[in-house]
């Protein structure tokens, strides 16, 4: 197994945002470079231990569904062959290969565009408080992981502090971006999210839920970011699935359990994980994408 990269450096290229996984280069006023790193986070904190490939397998899953998704919706992919990648990069590519993409700059909305098949995570914890979520009412009586009657958008605003989104209501979504541009993210979102539950229930893949970035091109709305990975959607497996408390997942539930069980007071700085945890997450993580993507294998990996 590879040593993680933890973090890139491109040299005299433009560092524009280091996120909690991605770092993101300046390249020209309308190209950016996006990186994942193999960093990890939990309870809004990076952790000291990466998982080695895990930002491989996140940009080799969004491509995944960049391609799956391009007749529903365009996206801001320019290419992720790093052969095709500008000369400035190619001294580069050891950090590069397989982790990277050549995008189109968007403008991008403040609205994550979250949608919901079943009630768990915040979603479940609103619906405890209120009996709602994001405004939505819902039926007495739901238990945690319950499926929903339909698929529901309850977006969030973005917040670039290192916390968590803030659920918002639609009506704030209309008052942010304009009711039309609220409207048509909420259709996609929905129609996305419909074609990619069918086909993971395809693979034994229960969808809950997941979230999605849009921007402008013009006047022309593009899918961005990272699209339909464990960092940004709860996957569990259909063959275990069983409503009333939560479900075994494909993302860093072994790293959640493991801070909770040395007891972390969830302040800075955070610890390093074991190699045994480090090393379940990352077949956890590569155990998805082999059931999504139908591959058996990592590109240059």
């Amino acid at each position: 197994m590879q040593k993680a990269l933890l973090q890139t450096d491109l040299g005299p290229l433009p560092l524009t945002a280091r996120g909690k996984v991605r770092d993101i280069y300046a390249l020209s006023s309308d190209q950016l470079l996006f990186v994942a790193s193999d960093r990890i986070s939990a309870f809004d904190h990076v952790l000291a231990s990466g998982i080695p490939d895990k930002g491989k397998i996140l940009t080799q899953l969004s491509l995944f569904w960049f391609d799956f998704l391009k007749d529903t919706v365009p996206n801001h992919l320019i290419t992720a062959d790093t052969s095709h990648f500008p000369s400035e990069l190619q001294p580069y590519l050891g950090q590069l290969d397989g982790r990277s993409m050549l995008v189109k700059r968007a403008k991008m909305f403040p609205v994550e565009c979250v949608v919901r098949g079943y009630l768990s995570g915040s979603g479940w914890k609103d619906y405890q408080q209120t009996g709602a979520i994001c405004g939505i009412k819902l039926a007495a009586g739901l238990r945690e992981s319950d499926p929903l009657p339909e698929p529901i958008f309850t977006p969030a605003a973005k917040i670039n502090t290192g916390g968590h989104d803030e659920n918002i209501s639609y009506n704030v979504v209309e008052e942010t971006i304009g009711a039309s541009h609220a409207n048509a993210l909420r259709t996609l979102t929905l129609e996305i999210y419909d074609k990619a539950t069918r086909h993971a229930a395809s693979k034994g893949l229960i969808l809950a839920d997941t979230k999605f970035e849009f921007g402008l091109l013009g006047d022309i709305i593009i899918l961005a970011d990272e699209v339909l990975t464990p960092d940004s959607s709860r996957y569990w497996p259909a063959a275990t699935y069983n409503p009333g408390g939560p479900q075994p997942s494909f993302d860093k539930q072994y790293v959640r359990d493991y801070l909770e069980s040395i007891h972390w007071n969830k302040q800075a700085p955070a610890p390093a994980l074991p190699d045994e945890v480090v090393s379940r997450t990352r077949d956890k993580y590569l155990e998805a994408f082999r059931l999504i993507t139908g591959r058996t294998n990592l590109t240059n990996s």
